[in-house]
């Protein structure tokens, strides 16, 4: 009977994995090969002298011997299902010759007694290692890695929350006799007792026997799965949420993640009722559709871009949190020259405070929670807080310079004991260096900012001096101030960068803001020569430093403020000082340099 029901599972799996090419995956991979190598030799990559190093190193890493295997200006893949009833993952590497990978099989055992047990279907080959799980399969042009995941669970370790929901504990406490104590008497009320403590008696025999079962028979799931992708001529896989155009494109199902990592605590979860009413995160889910990261790398950057698709829906809400109008007296405060570093940052915060019930709500759904207890909820929140005051306590724009490092005199205490034992504190005046920055924001609120700074005046947190004022107590950060000038707020520990905006800096940022919601740059190399001013670098970190911003002018950061697709990009871009090879190949060479 046995035989029989695996039969019918086995031949489930056929008619569920020999059908067609699998399409709905929770994560996919594609290296794009063909892409990448109209930019780059990838042997090259592979064969750099910092990489063959390795080769006779500890590592033995020999990876110039998969260019004589691989096809690498092909696409290569990884992908898989881990919400699946069945969670796997799989690889697939285009190859030159099927005979290439089984005689490099047998050479990874030409040190070994033990002789690969290969398997020629004719079509496609097979490798399994002893003692393990991963699968090696080939044919004329692919090579395919596959692992079914899923990991045994012995019933002894299962809960069932309605069971333990049922479990009830009575103690009862007897007054002691003649000075004994009387134990405590603990009675369990459970329709399952018997049912524990019968798993309670299963013995590692038993358990081990129902592994090797439960592992046997994925390992002939796993055979019937490479079968089917197989017999009748291998498709590689493709997935139309990659990005073709990147070098390395990847995708995350949101949905099924979340709705992995809620399953991964549910058996805490059981433990206790405020899970039933807190927000599940497969509602994230429903906001949000999945999210991309794909890599560039040309001869002049390297880039990143993560793409995160929202639900239509979403989308809407969110293009109207990115797509603010800029206080246009923010620029007053920006520098006439770029500084080190600098990030403006701009959301509506208005569109935020109104659709935050509605968002509460599509999170907050829970069948514990009927529909009318989350509107009551909702139409609360929306009563008691006004959105259009709310919003002008902070409008959205906020931005953050870095401009330069100084060196202050600062008082500082050291505590010890004298020959009495009596505690002394001792003041010495020490140089040290601090940031020079400056935080700016903007408040349109008619009198909340001014009553603010004048609640500071009045407890001496406040120091006016003449139309700013200085916080108390902070000298050792160079002396902190806060200025108000009609909707603008600007806290920073220096005056000597602000302008009048007509400076050629604040001309690029408002170019820049026009599209960007978000925009940001870090100048490494000026960042590298204030770091060696300090004195607080040694030669040969200074050294290193100075190879490094050679190599890397600035990081670049962005994010448009209209979707596309409902899908917003946030990208992140290392700029390079030359451009005479890919900047793998530049990124290599001075990894090798900074090595001697």
């Amino acid at each position: 009977m046995k035989k029989f029901y695996t039969f019918l599972l086995l031949f489930a799996m056929y008619l569920t994995f020999g059908q067609t090419n699998q399409k709905q995956y929770d994560y996919f991979v594609q290296f794009n090969g063909n892409q990448l190598s109209k930019k780059v030799n990838i042997a090259d990559i592979l064969n750099h002298p910092l990489i063959s190093k390795y080769k006779d190193g500890k590592s033995n890493l020999d990876l110039a011997q998969y260019t004589a295997l691989f096809q690498l200006d092909q696409k290569s893949t990884i992908h898989g299902n881990f919400t699946d009833s069945i969670p796997y993952y799989q690889i697939t590497i285009p190859i030159k010759s099927k005979e290439a990978v089984k005689q490099f099989f047998i050479q990874q055992h030409t040190d070994s007694v033990e002789v690969p047990a290969i398997k020629d279907f004719g079509k496609y080959a097979v490798y399994t290692k002893k003692n393990q799980k991963i699968s090696f399969a080939w044919n004329d042009n692919y090579l395919v890695i596959v692992e079914f995941t899923k990991k045994y669970v012995s019933d002894r370790y299962k809960w069932d929350s309605a069971a333990v929901d049922s479990v009830s504990v009575e103690e009862s406490y007897e007054e002691p006799v003649s000075g004994t104590v009387e134990p405590v008497k603990e009675t369990i009320e459970n329709d399952d007792a018997q049912e524990v403590e019968e798993y309670a008696r299963m013995s590692n025999a038993e358990y081990e026997k129902a592994k090797a079962d439960f592992d046997h028979l994925q390992a002939e799931q796993q055979s019937l799965f490479i079968k089917s992708l197989f017999e009748n001529d291998f498709i590689a896989p493709s997935s139309d949420k990659i990005n073709a155009t990147a070098d390395i494109s990847s995708w995350l199902n949101y949905s099924s993640a979340m709705s992995t990592l809620n399953s991964s605590y549910g058996t805490l979860s059981q433990l206790t009722s405020y899970n039933k009413f807190l927000p599940i995160q497969n509602k994230f889910g429903k906001l949000v559709k999945g999210i991309n990261f794909d890599f560039y790398f040309d001869n002049d950057n390297a880039r990143i871009e993560e793409v995160i698709e929202y639900s239509q829906p979403m989308a809407a809400i969110v293009e109207k949190m990115t797509n603010r109008k800029i206080n246009k007296y923010i620029f007053n405060y920006f520098p006439n020259e770029k500084p080190l570093g600098y990030m403006s940052y701009h959301l509506n915060s208005k569109a935020i405070i109104e659709n935050f019930p509605s968002l509460t709500a599509e999170l907050f759904q829970n069948q514990k929670l009927l529909k009318e207890d989350i509107t009551l909820v909702t139409d609360l929140i929306s009563t008691i807080i006004d959105e259009e005051a709310t919003a002008t306590l902070f409008d959205g724009d906020l931005s953050m310079f870095f401009y330069n490092m100084k060196e202050v005199e600062v008082m500082t205490k050291s505590y010890g004991y004298d020959e009495n034992y009596e505690e002394t504190v001792t003041e010495q005046k020490t140089k040290k260096s601090i940031p020079l920055f400056s935080v700016i924001f903007t408040s349109t609120h008619p009198t909340f900012g001014d009553k603010l700074i004048q609640l500071g005046v009045r407890k001496k947190m406040l120091i006016q001096k003449g139309d700013y004022y200085q916080i108390a107590g902070t000298e050792e950060y160079g002396t902190l101030f806060i200025k108000k000038d009609k909707d603008v707020v600007v806290i920073a520990n220096t005056l000597e960068y602000f302008n009048t905006g007509k400076g050629s800096f604040s001309k690029d940022a408002k170019n820049a803001l026009k599209k960007n919601y978000i925009f940001g740059k870090l100048n490494l190399a000026g960042l590298a020569n204030v770091y060696a001013s300090t004195g607080e670098a040694r030669e040969n970190q200074s050294n290193k430093i100075k190879k490094i911003t050679q190599q890397f002018n600035d990081v670049t950061i962005e994010s448009p403020k209209k979707l596309k697709d409902n899908k917003l990009i946030f990208g992140f871009k290392l700029n390079a000082g030359k451009s005479d090879k890919n900047i793998i190949l530049q990124t290599l060479d001075l990894a090798e340099e900074l090595s001697k």
